[in-house]
């Protein structure tokens, strides 16, 4: 019975439910790490301190579910079910995630530490669910696509309508929560509603990638793991710990996303223009993503990563000499990195699959679980760094609310957005370079064709 449920899914239908899945998983993400403290600031009053408390719970929870990550990856590998290792975790986390990004939209009416309080619980059990629910999605991609070609149009899919989930989520929820709010001027209520709206659809969609989805078989050898043989295994992926290596070292990537609203307000006076910027980015990201796989044929990952971030390195060092004051040479610029930066984000997750099939195949073990789960790791990693960056050179310009702009507040935190980027970048490729995938040795060949015949 259940090779004829197999069969009945298709490639093709696999491939669908993967990118609609992240799709939806991405408007939740992109909701609640977007307009969460808009929500708190704006419709549950939560004073200047109060924000500082909140700030302080979400880095402790993202450095904390950061290392959580490998843990809940050799979880993963540890788990035998009917349904695979991975399916079971995207079957069950799929409501705790939905009910909680709600619950983050629903402050109580009491005092201030009571809201503190129960956003505090609710934003820690939150991280944890959304562990549960992602490592094991992308996990997922790489059991589920075996072939390398296909697993990167699949990835590249998912990068693409994952920036298309945020440019919609971001753009639309605002108008949303107006028009739940049933009146005029838009409401707390209004944004509880639009927030357990996009909760309940974003996750429905990602419950796809359990029902219409199935998992290659494993090795006899991978019956047998333990979590010693999964970190060792680990520790030994050379060509991951590359990947991860030179992910981190180019966290400047991120800066323009983590700093660029409070740069368009220092460089411009308008935050609305941020719009311009996100959308450049996300236009090019997407653009790029599609294009990926095509690259892809023309070229290896580790040289398409190479000369996509060396291209990066030249466009940041252009644009900080053409400086600020033309906005339209600035969108172009934003665009161009957009570019390398969607080329990034599907070769990278791409070249942690090949070396997790490379492993595989030296020592028998498949541990796609621990590895795939140092992608979303490297991710909050690279994001923590991105902030604290842009945080350093916010307080060295000596910005604040009712700060003065000068030229030398404008001409830091333009450096922050462009020279760090660049030499993050050019940084990062020094690991890239040392990226090697082993193939079979001849006499490894030979035995195997000799052992067939």
């Amino acid at each position: 019975m259940s090779m004829a449920v197999a069969r009945s899914i298709t490639p093709r239908a696999q491939r669908v439910a993967v990118v609609t899945a992240g799709f939806g998983q991405n408007a939740v993400l992109t909701m609640v790490t977007t307009f969460i403290l808009v929500y708190l600031i704006e419709y549950a009053h939560v004073s200047a301190a109060g924000i500082a408390v909140v700030t302080g719970i979400i880095t402790a929870t993202k450095v904390f579910d950061a290392f959580a990550d490998p843990v809940m990856g050799s979880l993963i590998d540890l788990t035998r079910t009917r349904w695979g290792k991975f399916r079971p975790y995207i079957l069950f986390s799929a409501v705790p995630v939905a009910v909680l990004s709600a619950l983050l939209f629903s402050a109580p009416d009491a005092t201030e530490p009571a809201k503190l309080v129960f956003f505090g619980v609710c934003y820690f059990l939150w991280g944890i669910a959304y562990t549960m629910c992602d490592v094991p999605y992308w996990g997922l991609i790489g059991s589920a696509f075996p072939d390398s070609r296909e697993r990167a149009g699949v990835i590249s899919n998912v990068r693409a309508f994952g920036a298309i989930s945020l440019g919609i989520v971001t753009l639309g929820m605002p108008w949303i929560a107006r028009w739940l709010s049933f009146g005029d001027d838009t409401t707390a209520f209004g944004w509880s509603l639009a927030a357990a709206l996009v909760a309940v659809v974003g996750m429905g969609l990602y419950l796809l990638a359990f029902f219409r989805t199935r998992e290659r078989a494993t090795s006899a050898l991978s019956e047998r793991l333990t979590m010693r043989v999964l970190f060792g295994t680990l520790v030994k992926n050379t060509p991951l710990l590359m990947v991860l290596l030179g992910s981190i070292l180019g966290f400047g990537r991120l800066i323009v996303q983590a700093g660029g609203a409070v740069f368009v307000v220092i460089a411009y006076g308008d935050e609305g223009y941020f719009t311009l910027i996100g959308a450049a980015i996300i236009v090019g990201m997407v653009l790029s993503s599609f294009l990926a796989p095509l690259l892809l044929r023309l070229a290896t990952g580790k040289s398409l990563i190479i000369w996509s971030t060396a291209a990066a390195v030249v466009l940041y060092l252009a644009m900080y000499v053409v400086g600020f004051a033309n906005l339209i040479a600035v969108l172009v610029f934003i665009f161009l990195t957009g570019l390398t930066l969607g080329i990034f984000v599907v070769v990278q997750t791409t070249m942690i699959a090949d070396a997790v099939d490379d492993v595989e195949r030296r020592t028998g073990v498949r541990n796609d679980g621990i590895s795939f789960s140092t992608l979303t790791f490297v991710s909050k990693i690279m994001n923590a760094l991105a902030v604290l960056a842009f945080g350093i050179f916010i307080v060295a310009a000596g910005y604040g609310a009712d700060s003065a702009v000068t030229p030398e507040m404008q001409a830091i935190v333009w450096a922050s957005i462009t020279l760090v980027p660049a030499i993050s970048c050019l940084i990062s490729i020094v690991p890239f370079a040392f990226y090697r995938i082993g193939l079979p040795a001849r006499g490894e060949v030979l035995a195997k064709a000799g052992s067939q015949a």
